[in-house]
């Protein structure tokens, strides 16, 4: 099949190798910021009953029936033992007007909450207020890959509204609305 040199694309882009001599990780995360994500804070308690939260772009749905969703966490994360120990985690998934929130959850911090408005459902794992949606989760499964860990989750409880959402995309925030109207 001829290609047309005039279409722009990955496919006229230099091809970097991960088993290459000097692998340039900076490349891959480069080229894996491509992708634009939802942004999420995750969160959970511990046994204290203290609330832990991360900012996590990595959230995908994983099937419907039964309802599962996953999200990774690096292995270095200040709060992983709180997610590792406790039975439910939720993810928010956060509206345009929540960067100021990601920004805050994306940092090391012992205490993250101070001043965030969220409420404690019945699962016992935060609910952030204002954002535009959740999913309140009992967590299932773990699984390792490379330096992070997987969190597979069984969907009990969620809700969502029209706000629009919180994307990243590039190194950037972005706000995600529809191209085309209906």
């Amino acid at each position: 099949m001829a290609v047309s040199k005039d279409l722009p694309g990955s496919h006229q882009a230099l091809v970097h190798s991960t088993s290459a001599e000097g692998f340039n990780t900076r490349e891959l995360r480069n080229a894996l910021g491509s992708f634009a994500t939802g942004v999420t804070i995750i969160t959970t308690r511990d046994r204290d009953g203290k609330p832990h939260g991360m900012t996590a772009n990595s959230f995908s749905s994983v099937s419907l029936n039964p309802p599962l969703v996953l999200w990774s966490s690096s292995l270095y994360a200040q709060s992983l033992p709180a997610f590792q120990e406790s039975p439910h985690f939720c993810v928010n998934i956060l509206a345009y007007d929540q960067i100021e929130l990601s920004n805050k959850f994306a940092k090391q911090a012992d205490d993250k909450f101070v001043d965030v408005d969220h409420i404690i459902p019945e699962s016992g794992a935060p609910v952030i207020v204002g954002s535009a949606a959740h999913f309140e989760c009992r967590n299932e499964f773990r699984h390792y890959g490379g330096d992070h860990i997987i969190f597979i989750g069984h969907v009990e409880r969620f809700a969502y509204t029209d706000k629009p959402t919180l994307l990243f995309c590039r190194g950037k925030y972005m706000r995600g609305e529809p191209i085309l109207q209906d």
